[in-house]
């Protein structure tokens, strides 16, 4: 949802691949729903579904993606998938540089970017010896979060050890998942000091559209999916941003995620070439990324686009209100004033006024969902 309203409040109409019982299915601004198929599994399956679809449309529709196993798989499939639309997506090099942490870390040092000092680690096939990096460490797997790695990080994206004997007593559990990782040193600080810059850029280096944010809470509270944020006006976020994208000669969209340590220098954790859920609460304060690349591929005009200020509002929310009370309760802020805050937010996942069937559809379907599994398990 956070990718179909921004589209939607520029009057663009789309049509949704997304698992059974996702609230996009259920927006008042989804004209059609496709079958989905998980891109990581059979990606040949989707690319089927898409191509029939697109090939029957009187133009070629526009493609959008979010998650990494989306881009990857438009990336991989980029030949065939254009014959049937039109979409942004960066070199097909930079987009698995830029998706594999290893080779992000590789690319970093050619390209001198700020990123902390780490090195890949395989727990299955090493032991925890000296690892040339100074503790505390963050521990993360290398490409997407598999199954393996939640009973080892308790639903967190990483997985931080502040020392030498904490590694060593975690190495069972880590050789157990055995998953590649990459250890990182950490950069001091909460989550809050997780800065990001936004943009769309066009082949050539122009910056159509852009805006900086901040997060405000994630769960779990320390390197958790992000529950509010914040947008921001950091002149030196947006500087940096634009100049690490020039260095790699990036064209597309892209999430650049920095820490800001405790002396205030930024340090670039990772880039995401894909749109996000940030773009929700983009549109809402003024740069609205998703239109302007619409805009751009079918040379429409799309509302809002073409006259999209260069700044978006500094100040303006975004939160994922069913989890967010509950990272919210857990930092100590009561339900009396949190609650007060969320309402107001600029931008909220699903929850909508003028859009409530996404939330009930999606309720429902879950209801409906676990009641038949409840009565198939009770008949077997």
């Amino acid at each position: 949802m956070d990718l179909v309203r921004p589209l939607g409040l520029a009057h663009i109409r789309c049509v949704v691949a997304a698992r059974p019982g996702a609230p996009p299915r259920y927006s008042r601004f989804t004209d059609g729903r496709l079958d989905w198929t998980d891109p990581w599994r059979h990606p040949d399956v989707l690319a089927g579904t898409l191509i029939a679809f697109g090939a029957a449309q009187a133009e070629s529709p526009v493609l959008f993606y979010e998650e990494d196993g989306d881009l990857l798989f438009i990336s991989r499939w980029r030949a065939a998938l254009a014959r049937a639309f039109r979409f942004v997506v960066p070199d097909a090099t930079l987009v698995e540089d830029l998706v594999d942490k290893e080779r992000f870390q590789q690319l970093a040092a050619r390209a001198n970017l700020p990123v902390p000092q780490a090195r890949r680690v395989d727990p299955v096939a090493e032991r925890p010896g000296e690892l040339g990096l100074r503790f505390p460490l963050v521990l993360k797997p290398l490409t997407r979060r598999p199954a393996s790695w939640d009973p080892v990080a308790g639903g967190a994206k990483a997985l931080r050890v502040d020392t030498p004997p904490d590694l060593a007593a975690l190495w069972p559990r880590l050789a157990a998942a055995g998953l590649p990782l990459l250890a990182q040193e950490l950069v001091a600080g909460s989550e809050r000091r997780i800065e990001s810059y936004h943009a769309y850029v066009r082949p050539g280096g122009e910056v159509v559209g852009e805006f900086t944010g901040r997060k405000i809470r994630t769960w779990p509270l320390e390197r958790g999916e992000s529950t509010a944020l914040e947008l921001t006006d950091a002149p030196d976020v947006a500087a940096l941003g634009r100049d690490v994208l020039a260095r790699l000669q990036f064209a597309g969209v892209a999430k650049l995620d920095f820490k800001r340590d405790l002396a205030g220098r930024l340090w670039l954790l990772e880039i995401n070439p894909r749109f996000t859920l940030w773009h929700h609460l983009g549109a809402v304060a003024g740069v609205n990324l998703p239109a302007l690349v619409y805009a751009d591929l079918t040379g429409s005009g799309a509302d809002g686009a073409r006259h999209t200020p260069t700044r978006a509002r500094p100040g303006a929310h975004w939160c994922r209100p069913w989890v967010d009370w509950r990272a919210a309760r857990a930092t100590g802020l009561p339900l009396w004033r949190w609650a007060p805050w969320a309402l107001a937010c600029d931008a909220k996942s699903v929850v909508a006024w003028d859009d409530p069937l996404p939330l009930l559809g999606a309720t429902v379907w879950r209801q409906l969902r676990s009641a038949a599994r409840a009565s198939a398990a009770s008949h077997s």
